[in-house]
């Protein structure tokens, strides 16, 4: 006879069940082969065959896992961490729409379960359920939040009073500066209110405390893209993936990433692999639109934006985004759908917003202008309420640069042979600032880029650095730098513009039009820069840009009268600029192009250095990625349509042309 081996105590149970769950994460083989020693002498103890259940998922043995978790689930369908392991499995295996139940029911057992809200998030965005996907997100964002001190802080935040839970952030670091979770919460709270610099400021603080923390250096890496810091932000984004390569976040983050760095090809494949990944998910075929349109494959992009909007009716960007293609008028019955969202008093306001602007586009192509402006308006006013504006900075920048060329500083040019590659392009958005690079691309010396944040990030340096230390120090500043110290600026433009190169041309051209407010900037540190300034008429302009929604950057472009002020400040500052340094600057008008192509075009190659090429004179037909909103007129030939366009809604433009003043009739220079 066999004897019986007695069952073990309730300690030594207790204590093998630790042990075996403990090899889960680093060696789930050896947690199954414990938990199958503990089911040798328990058969039926649900905690061991959980154990051997979660192992056997992590081996990627789901059919063995799913044969142990159904009965389990069945006998216990309130255990939270069952219903959690069931779920998991199932997504594995694909059945999305099961995992949800059954994560559903975890969530539902035990409202704190942290990582099953984080997992109930991934399976509703793969099932194309964003709103529920970033529901269940920021449930489990606040209750990662364990301090009971920042409960007050997160609820605010993750209410959407993010105003609130800055300053109860705040405060609490005024307290407790290294309090980890606070810094995270912090630079949230800034990333959503737009604060770019400042979220990174806290991300970086919270990494430098503790470097292993995904969700602050996801942070960053946003903040800093946002930023347009390319290059910083792929470091954090490589960092991230080499973590989890399968993270949609990430690898939609590294998407964006490549595509600010001009590396296309690389953006479109991760949006490839994204979109059949998670055929549901509206944004990732937003995404993947907006990186086929840059490189001109237009019907594809049409298509991605169309099934972005099918998946969401409600997605303002995508209709936006198909309105802003501007290669065929939306359908009478795509109006009605998007009038028709924007009754939904539950829609967020920048889905509404974008709707508008969209609606304004559809209604424009119909001649029906006065709705149209409506809706421009009430898509400028969402925006600016968002994105406040100081017209009061901008215009003290320009009178400060202005003094500064009226100084003498810049009449000997600065210091070094720093700027013989680079062509800059500046004017206002809208101006056919994108014709002109378009122009100046098709010629075999030179290679069009795109808009580059690199000069303003050094701008920025320089107000931050030891010699600044405030806004109002710039562009003052260069004076009491020497003559290294500026010639080492030039060589660090021209480092950080590298990246962006993909040819063996010899000049290159920044197209960031906002650039004109670094004029000095240029003259000290890039002496042999061309600089290119691109003006159309000011009424024209200033429509275009007002109906325009750019994704960052264009602050005074929501209110007419900023429009008019900005663009009244940017001809003042370039005729101080033309007195004191003659030809540092060549002129292009828009409207003298278009009537004289040739001539105008041979007047701008030469003023470049560049010899005659005729390839300059047929720029539509040149194939080269463009990110701008003008990316579709550029692949056509010179039309005159446009020139006079504004006047159809001259009756609404009062405080546009009240605020350019004396900018009105002396805008030629």
């Amino acid at each position: 006879m066999v004897p019986v081996s007695p069952p073990p105590s309730p300690e030594a149970m207790s204590q093998a069940l630790n042990q075996a769950s403990a090899l889960l994460p680093a060696d789930p083989r050896a947690a199954l082969a414990a938990a199958r020693a503990i089911l040798r002498m328990a058969p039926h103890d649900p905690r061991a065959g959980l154990i051997a259940a979660s192992a056997h998922r992590r081996l990627g043995e789901t059919a063995q896992a799913l044969a142990l978790l159904r009965p389990l689930a069945a006998a216990f369908p309130k255990a939270a961490q069952t219903q959690y392991e069931l779920g998991l499995t199932l997504e594995l295996r694909g059945e999305t729409s099961d995992a949800i139940s059954a994560l559903r029911a975890a969530t539902a057992a035990r409202s704190d379960f942290v990582e099953a809200w984080k997992a109930l998030g991934e399976a509703l965005f793969k099932a194309g359920n964003p709103g529920e996907a970033e529901a269940a997100f920021a449930r489990a964002d606040r209750l990662s939040v364990r301090d009971p001190a920042l409960g007050p802080a997160a609820d605010a935040l993750h209410s959407g009073d993010v105003v609130r839970a800055e300053a109860l952030l705040r405060a609490r670091l005024l307290a407790a500066p290294q309090d980890l979770e606070a810094l995270r919460l912090l630079g949230e709270a800034l990333l959503r209110r737009g604060r770019y610099a400042e979220a990174a400021d806290a991300f970086e603080r919270r990494l430098a405390l503790s470097a292993d923390d995904p969700a602050a250096r996801f942070g960053l890496a946003s903040a800093l893209f946002h930023q347009q810091k390319a290059q910083e932000a792929l470091t954090h984004a490589r960092a991230l993936l080499a973590r989890d390569p399968n993270a949609p976040p990430y690898r939609n983050l590294a998407a964006a990433v490549f595509g600010l760095l001009g590396e296309f090809d690389r953006a479109i494949e991760i949006n490839t692999q994204l979109a059949a990944d998670f055929p549901g998910q509206p944004r990732v075929w937003l995404n993947h639109g907006h990186a086929l349109r840059t490189v001109g494959r237009q019907s594809e992009a049409v298509e991605a934006y169309r099934k972005a909007i099918a998946l969401a009716p409600h997605l303002g960007d995508a209709w936006w985004s198909l309105a802003n293609l501007k290669v065929a008028p939306l359908t009478d019955r795509e109006v009605e759908a998007m009038s028709q969202a924007l009754l939904d008093p539950a829609l967020g306001m920048e889905d509404r917003l974008h709707l508008h602007y969209a609606l304004g586009k559809a209604l424009e192509d119909r001649r029906r202008f006065e709705e149209s402006f409506s809706h421009y308006l009430a898509g400028a006013r969402a925006r600016r309420a968002l994105a406040p504006y100081d017209p009061g900075l901008e215009s003290r920048l320009a009178k400060r640069t202005s003094a500064w060329f009226a100084s003498g500083a810049a009449a000997a040019g600065g210091a070094g042979a720093a700027g013989g590659e680079v062509i800059f392009i500046v004017g206002l958005p809208r101006s056919g600032s994108t014709l002109v690079e378009q122009i100046l691309a098709s010629h075999s010396a030179v290679e069009g880029v795109m808009e580059l944040p690199d000069l303003g990030i050094l701008a920025d340096g320089l107000i931050r650095g030891p010699g600044g230390g405030s806004v109002e120090a710039y562009p003052d500043v260069l004076a009491r730098l020497p003559a290294e110290a500026l010639a080492q600026l030039g060589r660090d433009y021209e480092d950080r513009t590298r990246i962006y190169r993909r040819t063996q041309r010899p000049r290159f051209i920044d197209k960031m039009p906002n650039n004109f407010r670094h004029l000095a900037l240029i003259r000290a540190a890039l002496p042999k820069a061309r600089v290119i300034d691109v003006r159309r008429h000011p009424m024209a302009v200033g429509f275009a840009a007002f109906k325009q929604h750019f994704n960052q950057g264009q602050g005074f472009s929501y209110d007419l009268a900023d429009i008019g002020a900005y663009y009244r400040d940017y001809v003042a500052l370039m005729r101080a600029v033309d007195a004191a340094c003659p030809g540092f600057v060549h002129r292009v008008i828009y409207e003298d192009l278009v009537e004289d192509a040739e001539g105008e075009i041979r007047r701008l190659l030469a003023a470049c250095g560049l010899d005659f090429e005729a390839t300059c004179l047929t720029f539509w037909r040149t194939e080269r990625a463009v990110r701008t909103v003008s990316s579709e007129q550029v692949r056509r030939p010179l039309f005159r349509d446009a020139l006079e366009h504004w006047r159809n809604y001259e009756a609404w433009l009062g405080p546009l042309r009240a605020a350019l003043g004396p900018a009105l009739e002396d805008w030629r220079g």
